[in-house]
């Protein structure tokens, strides 16, 4: 009896994994904990006024959560053939989980996390705000059936709707508490996040290169054009290069222009952000094999972190 018992805690272990790994549960993690750092780390620290109470903003979370992991289903749906050459050993979709069960995981992520994002749309007394939910889970869609086929502009929509995730909660939890006596404290707070943001979609974007990079034998043999099949890979080398040098620039300058006064701050950003950010630099344009840019990708993951950390 205790055999059968372990046997079924063991299938039933493995039946939730594979579920999990459906819908990468460690980004959407990534992304929870983002949004809960920016939230509680720093919004609930500056003394600014909130349109969220606590349980909103963990369904805010949750409908992020929810359509970020109908965006990976769908992914996966579409990226059978190429995981199959790429990935063998990630592939979930076809070989533990059928077809017609992940596009019902799918439907249903979508379906709650819009129809969430509809309700706190109402509670903020913004119902057009429910527009952006839709507009994101669109262009997952999309970007998964098509656009993802279409060299850089496929990168730019997945670093843009990352960077949606921390823009949302300026829109949801800043804005709709915004008035004329504090108007300034709040624009400041919403800059700040703004400026996350675009550090997010930046490092993302050369992330997403970096990775078609690493892929780029599955993707040549489905017929998926990214960038470094169009143009090769020293020509993707030298745009993502140029992506780092322009993405260490503005941080240097960011730091001089806001941080230089206060002191452990100006050391964590240029040892944990730029630091990491000038050895990848290096550790491109040495890298020829698919094993170094998997860590070059994983070091960019790093970055992201320390960055959401620095708030």
């Amino acid at each position: 009896a205790a055999i059968n018992k372990q046997h079924e805690i063991q299938k039933l272990k493995q039946r939730n994994m594979k579920y999990l790994h459906l819908i990468r549960y460690q980004n959407l993690l990534m992304l929870a904990f983002m949004q809960l750092v920016f939230r509680y780390l720093f919004l609930a620290q500056s003394y600014v006024d909130l349109a969220l109470t606590d349980f909103n903003f963990i369904l805010l979370v949750l409908s992020t959560i929810c359509i970020a992991g109908g965006g990976y289903v769908i992914n996966n749906i579409m990226d059978q053939d190429t995981d199959e050459i790429a990935k063998p050993q990630n592939r979930v979709v076809g070989v533990s989980i059928s077809e017609t069960v992940a596009y019902n995981w799918y439907i249903g992520l979508t379906i709650v996390g819009v129809g969430i994002g509809f309700y706190l749309s109402n509670v903020i007394y913004k119902p057009t705000f429910a527009s952006m939910f839709i507009l994101v889970a669109t262009l997952l869609y999309v970007y998964a059936t098509n656009l993802k086929q279409i060299p850089f502009l496929g990168n730019v929509i997945v670093a843009f709707l990352l960077s949606v995730s921390i823009v949302i909660i300026a829109l949801f939890d800043i804005f709709p508490a915004t008035d004329l006596d504090n108007k300034i404290r709040m624009g400041e707070a919403f800059g700040i996040l703004i400026d996350y943001a675009i550090f997010s979609f930046i490092i993302n974007l050369i992330r997403e290169i970096v990775k078609d990079i690493e892929d780029m034998d599955g993707d040549n043999s489905t017929g998926i054009n990214t960038l470094p099949i169009a143009l090769g890979i020293k020509k993707t080398k030298i745009i993502v290069g140029a992506l780092t040098v322009i993405a260490i620039l503005l941080l240097v300058y960011y730091i001089q222009v806001h941080l230089f006064e206060l002191e452990y701050v100006l050391y964590y950003g240029l040892l944990c952000i730029v630091g990491p950010l000038v050895y990848f630099g290096v550790k491109l344009i040495q890298a020829n094999t698919k094993k170094e840019f998997h860590l070059l990708s994983t070091l960019l993951k790093i970055v992201l972190f320390f960055g959401i950390i620095s708030v």
